[in-house]
């Protein structure tokens, strides 16, 4: 049966029109994946600037070898570890071994 030559260009009609909306949806999500990762990157980068910046705060706390030393010794941790919590405790030796056992 031979299709009505109304009917064939109505459904030549209607594929063109979904080929232009795929077209069409697929361009916006591409452009939102872009935007997305765009976002994304950009708070990676924040995150790195400042954890950056918050290491460089803490290489400048000045810690005493003999506080190091305690802490190792009593909280039998790493001696990174001990560096580091008296650094985050801007050298306190009571703050940090307080920190650490709680």
């Amino acid at each position: 049966m031979v299709e009505p030559a109304h009917k064939r260009h109505d459904l030549q009609t209607s594929a063109d029109l979904e080929r232009v909306t795929d077209y069409a949806e697929e361009t916006e999500i591409q452009a939102d994946i872009g935007t997305a990762l765009n976002l994304v990157e950009g708070r990676h980068q924040k995150e790195k600037a400042d954890q950056a910046l918050r290491e460089k705060e803490l290489a400048r706390v000045v810690i005493k070898k003999d506080d190091v030393d305690l802490i190792v010794d009593e909280m039998e941790i790493p001696r990174s570890v001990a560096e580091r919590t008296l650094r985050e405790h801007k050298g306190d030796v009571v703050e940090a071994l307080a920190y650490l056992t709680n």
